[in-house]
């Protein structure tokens, strides 16, 4: 397989896209996720990660509830990355050379922040946007690049990155960048939680990478796993009605359902020495049975208190994905944490965390112990 890269993708409006997969294929996982078995806990019928973003109008619910001041997570994330960023840089890449793929481009701001760096010491970079979403890539591109002089082409993948094989197929053609400059790879946004195999992504992902290659993650994290903590975090998520309105988008844009936004339900739980975890369900709580036309146009029988999984998500404690990580081939170069504030209504954060392949040679942290810096942001 080549691949041209020179293909010219300036021209205003245009996004030029590598198609990855047969989309038929994906709607019939979306539809076949949808059947799943009766449950009262959103473990039987659910919408897998990838697909609460695949539609226009999930990518357009995606972007408003990442503007909304009440989607605390992401408002933090997003309000300071940049900084996070630059000190990782500083500390760990400064004037090496990298070519960069975003694993779920998401918005494309923190693309950005990336690139306009990056860009200073390797003009000749190249920017690999990587999504199932080709929607989301259209919108997050266009962000990432505007006002940034790329000399060389973004390569944008229509990909579903947590397939073993499509991983095979993204190093194949990684390995055909003309010069042999390492890779930056990133999944930002907590994105990593959303997948309920998060270590065996982790796992999938540490194969794409070469010893020289890193690989940027950032998590939302918990300093207390307690059933206090879990519901505390639940209830954080529930008070965003854009927030609702993201998560029910595919659900709206896939199936005939009536959704009613405030049935919705948010619990929170403890995932033992890992992580609070965190289920959106959408239940039939109209005490009648449903019957929902699905995109093959076969009729789902939804019965009462049967449940939807809608998203899945998490909060790590320190040492959960610490060992995540150790259990993926990965070690940690250096890791940024921010808490929330105030601290007396959660012990919340967010954690920036540059990884490394075990083959790299690299001491994590100073004396072998992992380097972790409570990050202090100017407001």
């Amino acid at each position: 397989m080549g691949i041209n890269f020179a293909l010219g993708t300036s021209g205003k409006g245009w996004t030029l896209c590598l198609i990855g997969e047969d989309q038929s294929n994906k709607l019939a996982e979306l539809t076949q996720g949808l059947r799943g078995e009766f449950s009262t806990t959103g473990d039987g019928k659910e919408i897998l990660s990838g697909f609460a973003y695949w539609s226009v109008g999930s990518a357009i619910a995606w972007d408003h509830a990442c503007k909304d001041n009440f989607y605390f997570v992401m408002k933090e994330s997003i309000k300071f990355f940049n900084s996070q960023w630059q000190q990782i840089h500083a500390n760990n890449i400064k004037d090496k050379k990298y070519h960069y793929v975003s694993l779920g481009v998401g918005t494309g701001e923190k693309d950005q922040h990336i690139l306009s760096i990056l860009l200073n010491t390797n003009p000749d970079l190249i920017y690999f946007p990587i999504d199932m979403s080709s929607e989301m890539l259209r919108f997050g591109v266009q962000k990432a690049t505007e006002r940034l002089q790329l000399k060389n082409d973004v390569i944008t993948i229509q990909i579903d990155f947590s397939i073993e094989r499509n991983i095979v197929h993204l190093r194949e053609l990684f390995d055909q960048i003309p010069n042999d400059n390492p890779v930056l790879f990133s999944l930002l946004g907590n994105t990593l939680a959303n997948f309920q195999q998060d270590r065996e992504l982790l796992q999938l992902l540490s194969k794409l990478m070469r010893p020289k290659d890193r690989l940027l993650i950032e998590v939302a994290t918990t300093e207390d796993l307690n059933e206090e903590a879990a519901q505390t975090a639940a209830k954080e998520y529930a008070k965003t009605r854009l927030f609702k309105e993201f998560v029910t988008s595919a659900l709206f844009q896939n199936t005939d359902l009536n959704i009613d936004l405030n049935s919705i339900l948010f619990q929170g739980s403890i995932e033992t020495n890992k992580a609070i975890l965190i289920k959106v369900l959408y239940p039939n709580s109209t005490g009648k049975k449903i019957d929902v036309m699905l995109p093959d146009r076969s009729v789902m029988n939804f019965e009462p208190q049967d449940t939807i999984r809608l998203l899945l998500t998490r909060k790590y404690t320190s040492d959960g994905i610490k060992k995540s990580i150790s259990d993926s081939n990965l070690i940690i170069v250096d890791r940024l944490h921010t808490p929330f504030e105030p601290r007396s209504q959660s012990r919340f954060g967010i954690d920036l965390i540059l990884l490394a392949p075990e083959s790299s040679g690299v001491t994590p942290g100073i004396s072998g112990t992992p380097l972790v810096t409570v990050w202090t942001p100017k407001r």
